[in-house]
């Protein structure tokens, strides 16, 4: 078991050590590269440094690296970054080059370039900086106007180019990439955000649904940091000492969030902050809305997610529709794989924690859909992709479709019954409801192991050990007589009440495996501590999607409003999109519960400032779910028919 936050926070900690992409210690780790490929590198390739000025007087640090064989042209394939573009210098060459070995070998000017206000690029860093739609002048910069300059500068002094330009980029970098693309460059051909930073206050890595993130952003920004000028990465970073292996131990023992910055950061990274203190759906959060502004986008574009990223999971899908909405007949596709977070890079991916998916997808995924898609769009060979290239869970196989979602999909509802019961059928009680006490100094745990990041496993972990709680609510299915399968975004639609004046509502999709399942002991090597035995397969709880919604939203994210004590509501809300396969003999289940610590910040129970919350205002709430005909709770889905 690797204990990691996943892409953003990795490259964060080894800053400007990263060989490949920003991958860092993931990929050092689970991917090594061997000399060899270093050599190829240098005997292959010049590598050239560049200070390129835009057009308010800026200049960016931009590494290049150009094929010796100089009996062609070649396309040039960019990544812009603020993880550094190290290593620096013309004669320290990066280990290997592109997303992946296929774009080395057939020959690519690559372009790495340190984004405003990062290690060796002038100008000043603003975090997901708000793309200008007006530019009224050359102070009027973005993303877009750094990347169009840019190209206009690669263009006419890099030899040996043939006037196509691609772009690509995970995580932050696949921010920079949806960013660069927006009013593009005529030269822009091709391009493929992967796991974009979209919407950070929704569903992407800040807050989902109101609920602060709180493991992953405080590992991530206590190691990514403000910079005041241009400088070198350092030699050595020394990781934040939690003091403790248990995550859940020291968050809890901070108290409120704002001590994080009191206790350790101590006003030192006002980045933190800044997504600490804008709890709610402010100009902050609407100006850094990229999918607003996904217009006038004149390339192919390829966007990538996985189903199984716990941090931007839900930036691919808001991408590839709002550059539908806003550029109808553009080439554009969605590629969704079994992945973790940047997963198709720096795992097989046939597998995540105990689950497995019988292929290795992340190399089919580099041969046949990415290296293609590039080909064809910067060297004129091969054909285009699908609308909807996506793998399908529980089934373990690849779907194209002309739609995403699937235009055959339907939805019906998953509906909570007394005694622990889920069926399409509504209820048909006059009174029926379950009830339990959630309390904040005992929050139920998002693992049942120790780690003091986001373990990438989580999403799809066993949630055996959350069902016994009696914090919980479960409701499962009978077994099916027949495949059911799920394809697009889920749908909470829970009737509720609380003797607090604000709670969360945590609610899990899960595919109950049946207790004869068949284990592959071979396969099966994952241990919760050191000397334990490999967890049990029959009756395994896959958690498929899991989001809070915190109450207070239900009506307005500018506005929250608190909960009346003991007066019934509805809280509707979305998850991001799922494509699985619930086989015969499994059951479907829904948990309910109003922690996941410390996935999410606690709610305190009570209508305050979360982040400024007082110990007095942490209490315990009783907190009920309703499942009768004039209150029915239940889950809405879009079912596939077979």
């Amino acid at each position: 078991m690797v204990n990691v936050t996943g892409f953003r926070v990795v490259s964060a900690v080894l800053l400007g050590f990263s060989a490949f992409l920003g991958l860092g210690l993931v990929r050092a780790q689970q991917m090594p590269v061997e000399p060899a490929k270093e050599d190829y590198v240098k005997a292959h390739y010049t590598k050239y440094e560049y200070r390129i000025p835009m057009r308010d007087g800026k200049k960016l640090f931009t590494s290049v690296y150009v094929p010796k064989d100089d009996s062609q042209t070649y396309p040039i394939l960019m990544d812009r970054t603020p993880y550094s573009v190290g290593p620096y210098g013309e004669d320290a060459y990066k280990k290997s080059l592109g997303p992946s070995e296929e774009f080395q070998k057939a020959g690519y000017i690559f372009v790495y370039q340190d984004v405003r206000g990062r290690y060796m690029s002038e100008g000043e860093f603003v975090e997901m900086h708000p793309h200008i739609d007006d530019k009224k002048s050359a102070a009027d910069v973005d993303d877009s106007s750094d990347m169009y300059d840019t190209i206009e500068f690669l263009l006419k002094h890099v030899a040996n180019n043939n006037g196509k330009v691609g772009i690509w980029g995970i995580s932050y970098p696949g921010f920079y990439t949806s960013a660069s693309i927006i009013d593009s460059h005529p030269a822009l051909k091709a391009a493929s955000p992967q796991a974009p930073m979209t919407d950070l206050f929704f569903t992407d890595d800040a807050y989902h649904g109101g609920a602060f993130m709180l493991a992953a952003n405080f590992g991530f920004y206590s190691a990514f940091k403000p910079m005041v000028e241009p400088s070198l990465p350092p030699k050595h970073t020394v990781p934040f000492d939690f003091g403790t292996p248990d995550g859940y131990e020291f968050y809890l023992k901070v108290g409120n969030t704002r001590n994080l910055d009191k206790m350790y950061l101590k006003g030192t990274n006002f980045l933190f902050n800044d997504q600490l203190s804008h709890t709610t759906y402010d100009d902050y959060w609407k100006a850094r809305d990229l999918s607003r502004h996904m217009k006038n986008i004149k390339c192919a574009v390829m966007t990538v997610g996985g189903w199984f990223d716990g941090e931007d999971l839900s930036g691919p899908f808001k991408t590839f529709h709002a550059i539908d909405q806003f550029n109808p007949g553009l080439p554009n596709s969605l590629v969704v794989g079994p992945w973790v977070h940047g997963g198709w890079v720096t795992t097989d991916g046939d597998h995540l924690g105990d689950v497995k998916f019988d292929a290795k997808t992340s190399e089919y995924f580099r041969a046949n859909i990415q290296f293609p898609f590039f080909e064809y769009y910067l060297k004129g060979k091969g054909t285009g992709l699908p609308k909807a290239y996506v793998f399908e869970t529980g089934t373990n196989v690849w779907r194209k479709y002309d739609s995403w979602p699937p235009a055959k999909a339907q939805g019906k509802t998953l509906y909570l019954h007394a005694g622990g019961k889920l069926s399409f059928e509504p209820p048909s009680e006059k009174e029926s409801a379950d009830e339990y006490v959630s309390d904040p100094a005992h929050p139920v745990p998002f693992i049942d192991y120790m780690a003091t990041a986001v373990p990438q496993r989580y999403m799809v972990d066993d949630q055996r050990f959350a069902s016994r709680r009696t914090d919980v609510l479960a409701y499962a299915s009978d077994p099916l007589t027949e495949d059911v399968t799920i394809a697009g975004p889920v749908y909470p639609k829970l009737r509720v009440s609380s003797t607090g004046t604000d709670s969360d509502f945590v609610v899990k999709l899960i595919d109950v495996y049946p207790n004869d399942f068949p284990e592959d002991e071979a396969a099966n090597t994952s241990k919760r501590v050191i000397g334990a035995p490999a967890i049990r397969m029959g009756g395994y709880q896959q958690l498929l999607r899991g989001e809070p919604m915190r109450a207070k939203f239900r009506n307005s994210w500018e506005k929250p409003e608190a909960l009346t004590p003991g007066k019934l509501v509805e809280l509707n809300f979305s998850m991001p999109d799922v494509n699985h396969t619930f086989r015969r003999g499994h059951r479907i289940m829904v948990q309910i519960q109003s922690s996941w610590f410390p996935l999410a910040d606690r709610n305190p129970q009570s209508f305050v400032e979360i982040p400024d919350a007082k110990p007095e205002d942490f209490k315990k709430a009783t907190e009920k779910v309703f499942h009768q005909k004039d209150a029915a709770s239940g889950v809405e889905v879009l079912v596939l028919a077979q």
